[in-house]
């Protein structure tokens, strides 16, 4: 009997490509003076796995490579959408990061408060119990 590894190789390429991106874009953009430099390396990296996944025989280690490619491409464009989500609030910025003090002074709405850092409670919060959490931050 012969074992076809393809779909387990592409699911754990998948998750642990989302996985990894997910966190890497959150601190590197939170650290990184601009966002060109490490999209520019993401897109790079990502058009050199995809061209990999072309040269690799083994059809299980082409469909990794193709999937970790296209992570890393839209990893690229992530962080835009992360310095985004900065601005509006809804994720922390670093008062030491001479970008991220800019946006701190020029969007009202952008706080150094990380709302992932917190205890779910399963339902949607109030105004009231949103602003409770923000100051019982240390």
């Amino acid at each position: 009997m012969h074992l076809n590894w393809i779909g387990v190789t592409a699911a754990l390429a998948t998750f642990f490509g989302i996985w990894f991106g997910h966190v890497a874009v959150r601190k590197i953009e939170f650290v990184a003076p601009n966002v060109w430099l490490p999209a520019l390396i993401s897109w790079a990296g990502g058009i050199g796995l995809e061209a990999a996944s072309f040269a690799v025989d083994s059809r299980a280690v082409s469909a990794s490579l193709g999937i970790l490619g296209v992570t890393l491409l839209w990893d690229g464009l992530e962080f835009w959408r992360q310095e985004k989500r900065v601005k509006e609030g809804h994720a922390p910025a670093n008062p030491h990061n001479p970008r991220h003090a800019r946006i701190l002074a020029q969007y009202p709405a952008a706080t150094t408060f990380d709302w992932l850092d917190r205890v779910p409670i399963g339902r949607r919060l109030s105004p009231e119990e949103l602003e409770a959490i923000r100051e019982a931050a240390p």
